[in-house]
């Protein structure tokens, strides 16, 4: 009876023993797992072990600008100098390369102050770097901040790079990036008429890839001229998935000031096609719509555009605007057409509504048609379901992420 009870004693100790292991393996398990979900994620800038043995002994070019900057706010241009990389050219896009120019103003060539650098501007009538412009270069790096959506023209002067270092034989190191709106694609797809440089490929309003997985589109598709091919390398983030929510460490140009005006930017910047104001020139840039030909009653909301930083001539400058504001606005995980659609029924004068420019940012004469006729936004939607379920397909081939 004794050895009995002993032998009891020790198998419930035993047990207690591995059920006690066990708990302690759940605890460090879930602790590993916290630990994994809550790392910073890693721009590729910042995984700088990978691309500066690339450029060592090189004559690097650089495409960059003030978003160009490592998670302590060093800018790469001042960490590669910092390094002893060989850096020859600057090359800035839209906006300039401290990003303070309006959107659309031309941008003249110049001096970096800190760094003494030349600077050329990627804006204007110098989009595709010239073969003078690369003759002393060995490699190209790109590093800049994407969002997401098609006319947001950093991703066509990733183009036109691409198409210069592929025709000059000059590899390009792409600093990948976290898009912001990475986990939206949605709209309708552009049409090949109406390509310019705010749309340039087949693909939706809002794309869901990074500006790497997008140079890797570029290449795999042969959208480059003459189906010309690009040596391209891309750096990636680390610790980065397509569905993580990601803020912007500085503003990526002048009129999108937070992450609020980053995620209406491709919604509310289908305005920029009508007489309707995206508030340029106040304080709530892409964060609030609003025109004095909308009629008074159904819009609460008023501002008076000013000349400010990002627009010395703001449309409707000086004069009271009927809107809304969407500075609070839950955020979207889609393409809002409502307040499009809800401004052109609410007009003083329909036929004055659009302008030319918006063909070019839809991509096709179809949306505009269908808001004209009164389709439903569910309808208008469906129409782009064959089209998305195909680029979905096709961009899968490229995701790193």
């Amino acid at each position: 009876m004794i050895k009995f009870i002993k032998r009891s004693i020790a198998i419930t100790f035993a047990l207690s023993c591995l059920t006690t292991y066990s708990n302690s393996l759940d605890i460090n398990t879930a602790k590993i797992d916290i630990e994994i979900k809550t790392q910073t994620i890693k721009t590729g800038a910042d995984n700088f072990e990978k691309y500066l043995p690339l450029l060592k002994n090189k004559k690097v070019g650089i495409v960059t600008n003030q978003t160009g900057i490592l998670s302590d706010k060093t800018h790469v241009v001042d960490f590669l100098v910092e390094k002893k990389i060989n850096i020859q050219t600057i090359f800035a896009p839209e906006h300039g390369f401290r990003g303070t120019a309006d959107a659309g103003e031309h941008v003249v060539d110049g001096k970096d102050a800190k760094t003494g650098l030349p600077i050329i501007s990627l804006y204007g009538d110098n989009k595709k770097p010239k073969k003078d412009q690369l003759a002393t270069l060995d490699v190209m790096v790109f590093d800049l901040q994407d969002v997401g959506a098609r006319f947001y023209t950093y991703i066509s002067s990733l183009h036109y790079v691409m198409e210069a270092c592929a025709e000059n034989g000059i590899p390009l190191i792409i600093l990948d990036r976290p898009n912001p709106n990475g986990a939206i694609i949605d709209g309708p797809l552009l049409e090949k008429d109406f390509s310019s440089f705010v749309g340039m490929h087949p693909i939706p309003l809002l794309h869901g890839m990074t500006i790497g997985e997008y140079g890797q589109m570029i290449n795999g598709q042969k959208w480059l001229k003459n189906a010309a091919h690009c040596k391209l390398t891309v750096i990636p983030c680390l610790n980065y998935k397509h569905t993580m929510s990601y803020s912007l460490p500085i503003k990526p140009s002048p009129n999108l000031p937070n992450d609020q005006a980053i995620n209406l930017y491709a919604s509310l910047c289908l305005f920029e096609g009508t007489n309707v104001s995206v508030g340029r020139g106040t304080e709530k840039q892409f964060q609030i719509y609003g025109s004095p030909f909308l009629t008074k009653q159904y819009f609460d909301y008023t501002f008076t555009p000013k000349p400010n930083f990002g627009a010395k001539d703001p449309m409707h400058n000086g004069k009271e605007c009927f809107g809304e504001d969407l500075s609070s606005n839950k955020k979207l995980t889609q393409l809002e057409l409502k307040w499009l659609i809800k401004a052109y029924q609410n007009t003083t004068d329909k036929t004055k509504f659009f302008n030319a420019f918006f063909t070019k940012l839809a991509g096709t004469k179809k949306l505009q048609q269908q808001i004209e006729n009164g389709i439903p936004e569910n309808k208008i939607r469906e129409s782009w379901q064959k089209d998305l379920a195909s680029f979905k397909k096709m961009r899968a081939k490229y995701l790193i992420y």
